[in-house]
């Protein structure tokens, strides 16, 4: 989870990759509007998520039997929930960076349709999660590896080859 530019995706296939489970781009599942309305630099609404939400949610209830990472950014409660209403039970990775760290790779990512101008909605409505949620942290300034192996070492799963 978390905002464009934080490295979910990157994060996600790799960790997917160490569990030896499915990986799910969120991105693919955005509808064709909200991939429209973002590109055009407008930000999303509640309502504008809710089907990407449940996209995501079905996703990973297919899913859920034989293991499944999937990127989504979930920056709200309200969103996480619906994935949790969705999907059952999830554990949410949140890799973060600062501002600066984030305009910096979005200044350098090409090709994808979430333009730099979004990044202040998104950080406005990001919501990191409660204690009470079952979540993990990581510094997005790590390299993937070392993300990989934090959240691994969070779960109490020993890396491969150990």
């Amino acid at each position: 989870m978390g905002v464009s530019g934080a490295g979910k995706s990157t994060l996600g296939e790799a960790l997917g990759n160490a569990l030896g489970v499915r990986f799910v781009e969120g991105d693919a599942l955005h509808p064709a509007a909200n991939v429209t309305k973002m590109a055009a630099g407008i930000p999303l609404n509640d309502a504008d998520r809710i089907p990407f939400l449940e996209n995501v949610a079905a996703a990973l209830a297919q899913y859920r039997d034989e293991g499944v990472v999937a990127s989504c950014s979930a920056l709200k409660r309200s969103y996480r929930d619906r994935l949790r209403r969705g999907a059952g039970p999830l554990l949410f990775v949140l890799p973060l960076l600062g501002r600066e760290d984030l305009v910096d790779r979005l200044a350098h990512r090409a090709g994808h349709f979430m333009p730099a101008s979004l990044l202040a909605s998104q950080l406005d409505t990001l919501d990191p999660p409660a204690a009470d949620e079952d979540a993990i942290t990581v510094d997005g300034r790590l390299s993937t590896d070392a993300q990989v192996q934090a959240v691994l070492a969070a779960l109490k799963i020993r890396p491969p080859g150990d």
